[in-house]
């Protein structure tokens, strides 16, 4: 079976909490062609628990992500199970003993494939959704001069305390399956899995999704029970629990601040950004609510708050879920792009 996606080899690469990742690798899907004057570049990074293929559905002819147009790369997250992750690394650092891995050392990892792969030294524009946010908010304090444009969408700079707490829960989830055997498992820990997806269906989606029973209206589950296993549980369970739990600290430990460049200075790393942002939280978003970025676009030079006007919660932002959340993301690329 031929891949539809190719390997970047970092070498050794010293992360942000002292371990080193030896032999890294960066998988990446690249659409379109890049012009002679390298001025065409978007970086879509992935989100948590997605991989490339995830993110395709912001992408077409006639779209703002036009791959006739633009030269779209699309990095794959360490810890994914596509790029260097716990269920791929070789031994010693592999699962449960993959290295912690931070969204600085991902953006940098980036960086160095947009750089030294493709002699990339502009980018019009960084965009994501979730954890994809994350990372484009780092692509803008990290590299300010980089970059003309970025377009966050239902994401934060930092992970906020309670944003932290969320995610403690389906850790826990996941790690109390007996089969866990402290992330040795042998065979899938597949009722941690499924818990883990209960504890997520509580908050992917909003109070106002269900009461107006989208799942069934427009998703054509039978029943909530038929869509809890059918659509939750089977997005949990193809997945691998090491590489998710790689992510969630990830997540967790998401912070534009947090490094060489800011030590800890949030508002000085958010005023750093440079780039025309459109910052586009979702209006019903259980994770990542409006306030978190009214606070976040008062301290950026050159950014709009956008909120996604649904009431698909988190999922108003992917991946490609309901397709008047898809139209208006992509109107407000086009407009961004077009500026």
């Amino acid at each position: 079976m031929s891949l539809d996606y190719q390997i970047f080899d970092l070498g050794d690469v010293q992360l942000q909490r002292g371990a080193t990742l030896r032999d890294c690798k960066l998988a990446y899907k690249t659409f379109g062609t890049l012009s002679p004057k390298k001025d065409n570049v978007i970086v879509y990074p992935t989100w948590y628990s997605g991989q490339h293929y995830d993110n395709e559905w912001l992408i077409g002819e006639g779209m703002a992500l036009d791959p006739s147009k633009y030269f779209i790369i699309i990095p794959n997250m360490l810890g994914n199970g596509l790029s260097s992750s716990p269920s791929n690394n070789p031994e010693p650092y592999n699962g449960p003993k993959f290295p912690l891995v931070t969204a600085c050392d991902n953006v940098r990892a980036q960086h160095k494939l947009v750089t030294e792969k493709f002699g990339i030294e502009h980018i019009r524009l960084v965009t994501g959704w979730s954890m994809g946010a994350l990372q484009t908010f780092h692509w803008g304090a990290l590299y300010p001069d980089m970059m003309d444009l970025i377009a966050p969408f239902c994401g934060s700079a930092k992970c906020s305390r309670h944003n932290y707490v969320f995610l403690e829960g389906v850790k826990a989830a996941l790690t109390a399956d007996a089969a866990w055997k402290e992330g040795w498992y042998t065979d899938k820990p597949q009722r941690g899995l499924r818990a883990a997806a209960r504890v997520y269906a509580g908050w992917g989606f909003s109070q106002t999704f269900y009461r107006q029973k989208l799942d069934l209206e427009r998703m054509g589950y039978s029943s909530l029970e038929d869509f809890l296993v059918g659509f939750w549980e089977g997005f949990f369970l193809p997945k691998d629990p090491n590489n998710l739990l790689t992510m969630l600290w990830t997540w967790q430990n998401g912070d534009i601040s947090d490094n060489e460049l800011y030590n800890g200075d949030f508002q000085a790393a958010l005023a750093a950004i440079k780039a025309k942002a459109y910052v586009m939280p979702g209006q019903t978003d259980l994770y990542f609510p409006v306030d978190d970025s009214e606070f976040e676009v008062a301290n950026m030079p050159n950014a709009s708050l956008i909120p996604v006007p649904s009431v698909w919660g988190h999922f108003a932002g992917g991946p490609g879920t309901n397709p008047d959340d898809v139209k208006f993301l992509d109107d407000k690329l086009k407009e961004l792009l077009a500026s």
